[in-house]
């Protein structure tokens, strides 16, 4: 598989190779204890076993990519290569080389984001909550992000859509029990409830994408035929209260309003001076006369 394309206008936030190979101008040897991750750093997930084999691969060839820090009160945050310093911290090494970079936080977000890119290390969830981050928090929009990254605009857009999963289903995402495919295909159905039923469904019974875009397909049909019939019966309702007020009226004489709920209601009769009142009460004493 073909490695992601920088985007276009980063080549000066990333070392080049010359700087990673001019130990005297650029790479320096740190004590790992003086390092420390980036809170923001876009990946959170590091898997064990991978980290072990990079760890034995340290001690057999050390280091070969310097890790990108910055220097902040003498504590060096990394910006690039924090899966290199756990596995440098493992297989025991005292010191690491790095290029040390005075950027701002929103260069440190971006070359943190790309470098995971490129490795192909972000999940789905941890590519859209870092898009969302450089968005909401360092005023990048979708189209310069896009360019940023090396990724289409509605690529972005597709990918910030995932974080509109219920937390259930992104959980599922991140430990990949089902992909982004998957989840964006989720994404047509409206309740939440049916997202998480789908989801496990998906895992059950192994599913495709193509196959979970057809139940989706097929469950919203359903739910919009429910809906329509909702809909008809409660306009058939409402029609069946507007004529029953229109016959209360002409017995009555006056104006009533019927307020119907579930399984009561009140019909509320209007009049408007005591005479009238005193009509109604007459009609409805001769009403009762007349049953009685």
């Amino acid at each position: 598989m073909n490695k992601k394309v920088l985007g276009k206008g980063l080549g000066a936030l990333l070392p080049s190779q010359e700087d990673c190979n001019q130990d005297n101008n650029g790479v320096v040897e740190i004590n790992i204890n003086d390092i420390e991750p980036n809170v923001n750093q876009p990946r959170q997930v590091f898997d064990k076993d991978k980290l072990d084999d990079l760890a034995q691969s340290i001690k057999q060839y050390g280091i070969v990519q310097p890790l990108i820090v910055k220097n902040e009160d003498n504590v060096y945050k990394i910006i690039a290569g924090e899966r290199r310093w756990r596995a440098a911290r493992l297989a025991g090494l005292k010191t690491v080389p790095c290029i040390v970079r005075d950027y701002t936080n929103a260069q440190m977000m971006q070359v943190a984001l790309i470098e995971n890119l490129q490795r192909q290390d972000l999940n789905p969830i941890e590519e859209a909550e870092a898009f969302d981050k450089l968005i909401n928090e360092h005023g990048i929009t979708q189209e310069n992000l896009a360019v940023i990254v090396g990724k289409s605009r509605p690529a972005i857009t597709n990918s910030l859509r995932l974080l509109n999963l219920p937390d259930k289903v992104k959980d599922m995402v991140i430990s990949g029990q089902i992909s982004s495919g998957h989840a964006r295909a989720l994404l047509a159905l409206k309740e939440k409830g049916d997202i998480e039923k789908i989801a496990e469904l998906i895992v059950e019974k192994e599913l495709s994408v193509r196959q979970v875009e057809s139940l989706v397909n097929k469950l919203s049909n359903e739910n919009n035929c429910m809906q329509k019939k909702s809909n008809d019966l409660d306009s058939e309702y409402k029609q069946a209260c507007i004529e029953i007020e229109e016959k209360i009226k002409n017995i009555l004489g006056t104006k009533v309003v019927l307020k119907a709920g579930k399984n009561k209601g009140k019909i509320m009769i209007e009049y408007y001076s005591d005479e009238e009142l005193e009509r109604l009460m007459s009609f409805f004493e001769k009403a009762a006369n007349t049953i009685l």
